[in-house]
């Protein structure tokens, strides 16, 4: 379901790791330094948990990039999601040190102590097409993802909590713990990393059978499509949105207030590239209205 690399100039990465990573202040000038040398661009969060990046650049700078990473013992078998662009999805490159690489705030939470089960999207596809697990447990998707992320795109019949941000997920599983008993509960995200510590998390607080997306939803694009899964998945860079072929949409995103702005909204009048859109209006419209 890849796409075909030499059709586009730019091969765009995303990965994460969750390992003991003692040493992120004297490394980090090196990450800066080669990702300079080799004109690549994102973010790379350094972390005492681990490693979490979004690059872009051509593909010979980036697989240097991910033989020198993975020269690291720690990193030798880090997983690349890939997907391609016509053109460089990030404006600069950052390397940041982080507390966390996704934040939680459950600090017992240590993926690198051993991991929830993770399914793989192929076997979930199955699950999904009869219905259950191979236990014969219903089965439900949960989406760890921000509100605004959901509404892009998501699974068929998923439970959405609407959550804001990634730190507000335990407190909302609280609050459905009863609905979600006796099933089994598949937790996804974009790319793997915040659905695995949801997963970890439930089981700490008492699911019996849980699992997350291996990969996340990139992944399951890549491996089967988007059987089950409608609209797209957005992302964090200029593309908004990858369709199930892994290409960018037209959806947008508004410079103003961040909203995503869909094909249709761009029809609107309010919707001025850069400077406006139809849900700067809105709130515009509620706060004269207060």
């Amino acid at each position: 379901m890849q796409s075909d690399s030499t059709s586009s100039t730019f091969v765009n990465i995303a990965a994460y790791k969750f390992i003991s990573f003692d040493d992120t202040v004297e490394l980090r000038p090196q990450f800066h330094a080669l990702c300079a040398e080799l004109d690549l661009r994102g973010t790379i969060l350094l972390s005492p948990e681990g490693i979490n990046l979004f690059l872009a650049g051509l593909r010979g700078p980036i697989d240097r990039f991910l033989a020198w990473l993975r020269a690291d013992p720690r990193f030798a078998d880090l997983v690349v999601k890939e997907s391609y662009s016509d053109k460089q999805p990030f404006n600069r490159m950052l390397v940041k040190l982080k507390a966390e690489i996704i934040t939680m705030k459950h600090p017992l939470i240590k993926p690198e102590n051993g991991r929830a089960p993770a399914v793989e999207p192929k076997t979930l596809k199955r699950w999904l097409d009869q219905g259950h697990d191979d236990a014969g447990k219903p089965v439900v998707m949960v989406d760890t993802r921000n509100a605004f992320e959901v509404d892009v795109g998501t699974f068929t019949g998923t439970v959405d909590f609407r959550i804001e941000k990634f730190t507000e997920f335990p407190d909302a599983i609280a609050r459905h713990k009863d609905a979600l008993a006796g099933k089994t509960i598949v937790t996804f995200c974009t790319g793997g990393i915040r659905c695995e510590k949801a997963a970890i998390h439930m089981q700490n607080v008492g699911f019996d059978s849980v699992y997350q997306l291996d990969g996340g939803i990139l992944k399951y694009f890549e491996d089967v499509g988007g059987s089950h899964y409608n609209g797209d998945c957005f992302v964090f860079d200029y593309r908004t949105a990858l369709n199930p072929q892994l290409e960018a949409t037209a959806t947008a995103q508004c410079f103003a207030c961040r909203a995503v702005v869909t094909p249709r909204e761009q029809l609107s009048p309010y919707y001025i590239a850069g400077k406006s859109c139809p849900h700067c209006q809105k709130a515009m419209q509620a706060e004269a209205a207060a």
